[in-house]
């Protein structure tokens, strides 16, 4: 082979020598290319997992914040599909470039979904909060409105009990003698024949007039009462007591003497006696007396 022929030859071998070499270079970097683009989409997988899981979770934790039924069966809607595409997501392949794209558009309709709940479930918490706020007033209102009740109703009672017990009778100076046949007083049991019973209903302004009914009742030292018929009772806290002697009166509301007599017709022992003076079911008045 001749130099002329031979040069053209070497020449082309260089030639075709750096064409491979400088296509085996760029298959090297499209091959690190490819790898390193594999690698972002694998990042970008997992990011787009962990925040399909993240959702998932956040409505599982707005569940638990709300108490309303239909807010409720929506929010589980929401969860359930979250994470029908996280399970579609974790099945595709990285590579698989058209899916990526189409997971990641619904991961942004995710995020408006979800901004959407998070500005209803905050208004929602406001307004129950107010509402929470608004009750504790009326309920401290309510409290506070119960106990002025009662204080009135404790004044009241306090005042009309002042007011009964100032308009009650009242019975003073009294005294009880026992007479003999001649019409002497005696201490003797056995020369007793008649109770003098002697008393005042005292000056009263504020107690009502008119007629009104005063019993006597006389207690014998064994604790019996004086009485001519067992069933003469009169009321008294109660229940019903037995009386000596009744007398009816009209009362003016000025002091008034008042006498009852005791015909004596039984046997009578030595001893102290009681002589009580009742009106309107309360004792007004009431005197020891002593038979030898």
């Amino acid at each position: 082979m001749s130099k002329k022929t031979l040069i053209p030859l070497v020449a082309a071998g260089i030639v075709a020598l750096a064409a491979i070499i400088l296509l085996s270079a760029r298959l090297h970097k499209s091959k690190q290319d490819n790898e390193q683009m594999l690698q972002l989409f694998e990042l970008e997988k997992e990011e787009m997992e962990s925040e399909y899981s993240t959702f998932a979770t956040q409505y599982d934790e707005m569940q638990v914040m709300i108490k309303n039924d239909s807010l409720m069966a929506q929010l589980e809607r929401e969860k359930l599909r979250t994470q029908q595409l996280l399970e579609e997501l974790r099945n595709t392949k990285a590579t698989d470039a058209a899916e990526i794209t189409r997971l990641k558009k619904e991961l942004q309709t995710v995020k408006a979904v979800m901004r959407s709940y998070v500005i209803q479930i905050d208004s929602l918490n406001q307004a129950n909060a107010r509402l929470h706020k608004e009750n504790t007033r009326v309920r401290q209102q309510y409290v506070a409105a119960t106990q002025q009740i009662t204080t009135l109703e404790e004044e009241k009672k306090n005042l009309s009990d002042k007011v009964t017990l100032a308009s009650q009778l009242d019975a003073s100076a009294i005294s009880v003698v026992a007479r003999n046949k001649r019409g002497k007083n005696t201490d003797k049991v056995k020369d007793a024949v008649k109770f003098v019973i002697n008393f005042t209903i005292v000056k009263n302004i504020t107690a009502q007039t008119g007629d009104r009914t005063l019993y006597v009742r006389i207690l014998k030292p064994d604790g019996e009462t004086l009485t001519k018929d067992a069933s003469q009772t009169f009321p008294y806290e109660n229940t019903r007591l037995e009386y000596s002697i009744r007398k009816q009166i009209e009362y003016t509301g000025e002091e008034q003497p008042v006498t009852v007599y005791w015909d004596v017709e039984e046997f009578l022992s030595a001893g102290t006696y009681t002589a009580y003076i009742f009106a309107d079911g309360v004792m007004i008045g009431e005197r020891d007396f002593t038979l030898n």
